[in-house]
């Protein structure tokens, strides 16, 4: 009974994934598609004519007679007559074209219905009779056959075009990823060398004052830079990672500036493999290094305070401002920071997201909190 009922669990866990390689299988090939549908039309058609009260052979040979007809309109409208003439705008061959087809398909169903169905069950009608309904009667053809012969096409061109709207949306999609993946990455790419030319510009100033930290600035450096060119091309990265991308920039800007700033930096994480996405943390955290510790503040001050507590992130950077601008003719400070940070939480955490500032004469502080995580 056990290997019975394993089996059993085991077919119904096998089966789904089966069937959804036959699914997949169908629909990459067209000509089963195509040989699917008549099958199911051919199926509902004598279904309808059986449950009409006429016997299933009589809805069968019906169907034979009708099938002709129906396939070349199908294929003539959806294929020649919709997107050749409806869709270019030739609406009078549109119309010509659709009405002289129409009449044709229902002359041949017509046609078949005396030389192969009427024979076929035994119904003899007067054969001046027949040829009339086809050359001057075709308010009766009409009445016949149309609504039988042009239901299919119908639902074959409405499949089509859901199928069509379903792939081009699909493809719109797959388009904006694209476009938003490589925007992401051109993002990071423009904060690499950016953060490496402040990073050498640290490792330059620790270098002319013949500080016995230079040999560790370059370690971290190291850390930094094989962090930044292989873990920061995933989309998302462990919290703990980034913590440490931080803690080891916050090491260097200490031997950068010493005892002269005032540096506080406090994380509560309550899920370290909380994922986050990478380097958006640092641009604001440098971003406050490079505004906030001027020459010509007296008492510079960076405070930073991590938070991830069920799952929402906040981080608050606060640093002390120089009371006048003061003149920046590389473009140094300006940078890159802010509006690169913006436009990655705009594409990564679209409506997650929460960035406010607070700009004093002496301070400036930057509230960033991310939700859902």
């Amino acid at each position: 009974m056990t290997y019975l009922a394993a089996g059993v669990l085991l077919e119904v866990l096998i089966l789904p994934e089966q069937m959804q390689q036959l699914v997949d299988k169908i629909l990459a090939r067209r000509i089963v598609q195509h040989v699917l549908f008549w099958g199911v039309i051919f199926l509902l058609y004598t279904q309808v004519f059986f449950y009409t009260g006429v016997s299933f052979w009589f809805g069968f040979m019906r169907n034979i007679v009708l099938f002709p007809s129906m396939i070349g309109a199908t294929y003539l409208f959806t294929y020649y007559q919709v997107p050749k003439l409806l869709q270019e705008k030739k609406y009078f061959q549109f119309a010509i074209s659709l009405i002289g087809s129409a009449y044709l398909f229902l002359v041949i169903a017509r046609l078949l219905t005396i030389y192969v169905f009427e024979p076929v069950l035994g119904i003899d009608q007067p054969f001046a009779d027949m040829w009339a309904i086809v050359l001057v009667s075709p308010e009766r053809l009409i009445r016949n056959y149309l609504m039988s012969i042009y239901l299919a096409p119908t639902i074959f061109f409405a499949i089509k075009l859901v199928k069509a709207n379903f792939e081009a949306k699909q493809k719109a999609d797959e388009l904006e990823k694209e476009k938003q993946l490589t925007e992401i990455n051109f993002l990071k790419a423009q904060i690499h060398p950016h953060f490496l030319f402040n990073t050498l510009n640290n490792l330059y100033t620790l270098t002319l004052q013949k500080s016995d930290e230079a040999p560790k600035t370059v370690v971290k450096l190291s850390e930094m830079l094989d962090y930044m060119l292989y873990r920061c091309n995933d989309d998302k990265v462990s919290i703990t990672d980034e913590i440490k991308l931080i803690n080891n920039y916050i090491d260097l800007e200490k031997l950068r500036y010493g005892d002269r700033l005032n540096l506080v930096y406090k994380d509560s994480i309550d899920r370290p493999d909380t994922m986050v996405s990478p380097l958006i943390m640092l641009s604001l955290i440098e971003n406050a290094f490079k505004h906030g510790v001027s020459g010509a503040i007296n008492a510079p001050y960076v405070f930073i305070d991590l938070t991830v507590a069920v799952g929402t992130l906040t981080l608050t950077v606060e640093n002390s401002k120089a009371p006048v601008e003061q003149a920046d003719p590389t473009n140094y400070k300006s940078g890159i920071g802010f509006s690169n940070v913006k436009r990655q939480l705009d594409l990564i955490y679209p409506d997650q997201y929460e960035l406010a500032i607070d700009e004093t004469l002496s301070s400036y502080k930057v509230e960033l909190e991310i939700r859902n995580l």
